[in-house]
């Protein structure tokens, strides 16, 4: 696996992205080796060279990265200027305009969601968990890129590496309340083991962006959970009772 991974879908001239893996980087232990995740208590200088590097990646340009105190809300800020990590804003969602200004989010099972509209200059990045999906984060990001000037169907949007249906077991109680707020959701959900669900959030996110009149999208089908060499997942480390875990990028930029 390479240290990061792109959509056909955001090939565009002018545009630089990467679902980042954990490919790569210098840290070490369960973090190894690219952990971008400032909230772990990975060695700092390690996380910062990472960011570096990921950065380069993107385009030896860029004037910085911003990412974001996440949340699971439905939150979403505009970025305009670079900002240092200890000070990112709470929010799950964040829009660009400003060239050369990369803007991402970290994951490590939860669904990252790069999206731009060319025509209008903008590009955005958002976190979406079960939480937030249900919140709304993918219909404010998409509505806030509209009030930048963008179009919704020229707004071209990809799903990268989540947790996958066959991984992500849930209990009644996750399947009950998705169903209270809206009774056709249970497609989302396959019978598992005992009373247990399988959730398949990638594809509910997919829908939550046809609804907010996305038509152009695309999903890398890639499971954090099963690819244990190529991504950080939360819910692995957690079943392996590991003290901590890593987390991935996922950027994008106007060059």
């Amino acid at each position: 696996m390479r240290s990061a991974v792109t959509s056909p879908h955001l090939e565009v001239e002018g545009i630089s992205h990467g679902f980042f893996t954990r490919q790569g980087g210098v840290s070490e232990g369960v973090y190894a080796t690219a952990n971008m995740g400032t909230g772990s208590n990975d060695d700092q200088a390690h996380i910062m060279e990472n960011r570096k590097r990921a950065l380069d990646h993107l385009w030896d340009q860029a004037i910085g990265l911003n990412t974001l105190y996440q949340i699971h809300s439905s939150d979403v800020v505009v970025a305009e200027v670079p900002w240092d990590w200890d000070k990112a804003p709470r929010a799950d969602a964040i829009i660009t305009r400003k060239p050369g200004l990369a803007v991402g989010v970290l994951t490590a099972d939860c669904t990252p969601i790069l999206m731009l509209d060319r025509q209008a200059g903008v590009v955005a990045a958002a976190h979406a968990g079960w939480k937030g999906a249900l919140k709304g984060i993918i219909g404010k990001t998409i509505e806030a890129m509209t009030d930048l000037g963008c179009s919704r169907q020229n707004i071209h949007a990809s799903v990268g590496p989540a947790i996958a249906q066959k991984s992500y077991e849930v209990g009644p109680e996750l399947r009950k309340i998705f169903l209270e707020t809206q009774s056709s959701y249970a497609k989302f959900f396959i019978d598992g083991k005992a009373d247990r669900f399988q959730l398949d959030l990638e594809a509910f996110i997919a829908e939550q962006l046809s609804r907010a009149g996305i038509q152009n999208i695309d999903r890398l089908v890639l499971d954090t959970y099963a690819l244990e060499d190529d991504f950080y997942s939360y819910r692995r480390a957690t079943h392996r009772h590991e003290p901590d875990y890593g987390r991935q990028l996922s950027a994008i930029l106007i060059c």
